[in-house]
């Protein structure tokens, strides 16, 4: 049983969320310093709040689960792709911020049995696999903890 890639995937997701990465701050590391109101707030109008990037990317993780499943959403075209900050406020920072992490947990879950033949396993009316999925997934996390990293550097300036 081949797992070198999953165990790859699986330490990647880990260390994204809750462990020590060599460019920067994992979400925990940024999410934990701020306050819900930090949280909720956009620091000037075209960038989106720090909630609303770790709702963004808890859909796409939901999105992927789906995926797995054989199911799929089309969630590009939905308001659940972004949700607003009115709109998440409802949850709350610390709920939101739970999901958030669960989903993680989820997908690690989902992974870390799985032989590595398993994400060659394409998903319906694509080309693509799970390895491109959840490779992109992977990507998509880190391009919007960067933004989140920059979102918070603006807010601690306006203070």
């Amino acid at each position: 049983m081949s797992q070198v890639l999953i165990k790859n995937i699986v330490r990647q997701l880990n260390e994204i969320q809750d462990g020590s990465l060599w460019f920067d701050q994992c979400f925990k590391e940024k999410t934990d310093q701020l306050t819900d109101a930090e949280a909720f707030t956009r620091p000037i109008p075209q960038v989106h709040s720090v909630a609303e990037h770790i709702s963004h990317i808890l859909e796409w993780r939901k999105e992927c689960m789906l995926r797995f499943k054989g199911q799929r959403t089309d969630l590009m075209n939905s308001a659940d792709d972004w949700k607003d900050n009115d709109t998440l406020s409802k949850i709350g920072w610390t709920e939101l911020k739970k999901l958030f992490f669960e989903s993680t947990v989820t997908l690690v879950n989902v992974l870390e049995n799985q032989e590595d033949a398993y994400l060659e396993t394409k998903f319906p009316d694509t080309e693509y696999n799970f390895h491109y999925l959840i490779e992109g997934i992977i990507q998509h996390d880190l391009y919007h903890l960067g933004q989140i990293g920059i979102t918070i550097k603006l807010l601690n300036h306006k203070k």
